[in-house]
């Protein structure tokens, strides 16, 4: 028994001694260190702001709960998470040997020729044993960079559920105030349709008696059937928007949950967008691309310690027999301790282009880290600059709706006036239409940049 006792003392003081992986070190950020848009830095950083503090309106609130609770995307990379868990697991019990334990029997008939003593007998062994096979003694870190490969996509996993979540938040919240801001066009589209409506019932009954031309009539019947299709295309884009949340929640939407029109959500708080553009290796995805650059780094030098002899362990202990009456009687005590060195001679160069194989893929990985980081800082700029000119376009989106009702304004007393025609009522009616709709758009390209800036700068998880 001190035989294997030994050898299990030696798995412990020898398993490990060397780590043939790369030493890592994050790789320069290929990215200038500052936004030519620079945003408010007073306040909290979008990265350490929890979505429920962002997003204050109670019916948004509670769609994102349900949607955190629903969504089947969001499920999914829940579940890859368990997967990448147990796979680590699974890699992280290679370092420590598999103690398996055996009760058998064996029996040989020997023939009557073969036999020393002229007749046919049958040998019966018994035996219980205890130890393990094949344990690899890691002196240069396969292994153990094997498993620190598997701990790594595991994390990578992790943050890639969290940019999921993020990516969540915002796409519900974009598409819940885009369904805001179809629903006020759809109410601008059904106003103007109800004006045009009237209006060409008097412009019907004055042809009638002779006071309108029947080119005044077409021309306001042209105008009422423009409102009716637009009335009737906003109507079909509130139903999409409203299928569009029942997808993304993954639920059935109450309608007290609903918006009722832009100017009935909460305002987003303003959101400071950081002092460095080196905010954004906080964001999950640049962080689960730098866990597989880690985890391909790590997979380097489990090709390199493939190169070198490998020593492998058996050993067992137990008790053995010729009857199971005496399996556990003194003097039955077995041992076995079988060490084993494999050291690769010729295999026509594949562990070498294996080695090779795990140098591109972390080449491969490194851009794609490097990618990931130069997408963030084009998506939060172009953000920033659009952000910087949506406060002038409010601003000059309704001064052009306060002009141009005043125009409809005058231009219908002119017409009522006998001054002018009923075709420049028309024209200032439709310019009115059109001002009232583009600043919807706006607003609604002011929300939602918020939002965007918000994702892009890695908040919404806490």
């Amino acid at each position: 028994m001190k035989s294997p006792s030994l050898s299990l003392l030696a798995v412990l003081v020898l398993s490990g001694c060397m780590n043939l992986a790369p030493d890592y070190e994050r790789p320069e950020a290929p990215i200038p260190t500052g936004w030519q848009q620079p945003a408010s830095t007073d306040g909290t950083p979008a990265d350490e702001l929890e979505w429920r503090e962002f997003f204050t309106e109670p019916r948004l609130h509670a769609l994102i709960e349900q949607a955190l609770a629903n969504n089947r995307d969001l499920r999914m990379a829940a579940l890859a998470i368990e997967r990448a868990r147990a796979q680590y697991r699974i890699r992280r019990a290679d370092r420590f040997p598999a103690i398996d334990g055996s009760v058998g029997q064996s029996a040989q008939r020997i023939p009557a020729d073969l036999s020393p003593g002229g007749e046919s007998t049958i040998n019966r062994q018994y035996a219980a044993d205890i130890g393990f096979t094949g344990f690899e003694l890691d002196f240069f870190g396969r292994v153990r960079n094997l498993s620190q490969a598997a701990l790594d996509q595991f994390l990578a996993t992790t943050e890639a559920r969290r940019a999921a979540q993020i990516s969540l938040i915002a796409e519900l919240a974009g598409t819940w105030l885009s369904l805001a801001a179809d629903q006020e066009r759809l109410a601008i589209a059904r106003e103007t349709l109800r004006a045009q409506q009237e209006t060409f019932e008097l412009t019907r009954r004055s042809e009638e008696l002779g006071v309108a031309s029947a080119l005044e009539l077409n021309q306001v019947r042209t105008s009422l059937e423009r409102a009716r299709a637009d009335a009737a295309r906003y109507e079909a884009l509130v139903a999409q928007g409203r299928n569009a949340l029942t997808l993304i929640v993954g639920d059935e939407v109450e309608d007290a949950h609903l918006p009722d029109g832009l100017d009935g959500r909460a305002t987003l708080p303003d959101l400071p967008a950081g002092v460095a553009s080196m905010v954004l290796v906080r964001r999950p995805d640049i962080l689960e691309a730098e866990y597989r650059l880690l985890a391909a780094n790590a997979n380097i030098g489990a090709a390199r310690a493939a190169m070198f002899p490998r020593i492998s362990l058996t050993a067992s202990a137990g008790t053995a027999s010729t009857s199971l009456s005496g399996l556990f009687e003194s003097g039955t005590r077995t041992w076995a301790f079988m060490p084993m060195l494999s050291v690769p001679i010729f295999n026509a160069g594949r562990l070498s282009a294996e080695v090779e194989v795990s140098r591109v893929d972390r080449e491969i990985a490194l851009a794609g880290y490097e990618k990931a980081i130069q997408g963030a800082f084009r998506e939060v700029a172009d953000v920033l600059a659009e952000r910087a000119t949506l406060a002038e376009r409010l601003d000059a989106q309704r001064a052009l709706l306060d002009a141009t009702s005043e125009s409809f304004r005058l231009s219908e007393a002119r017409y009522k006036g006998g001054v002018d025609s009923y075709l420049g009522v028309l024209d200032a009616q439709r310019q009115l239409y059109a001002a009232q709709q583009e600043l919807v758009s706006v607003q609604l390209a002011d929300a939602t940049s918020l939002v965007t800036l918000y994702k892009v700068l890695g908040g919404g998880w806490k």
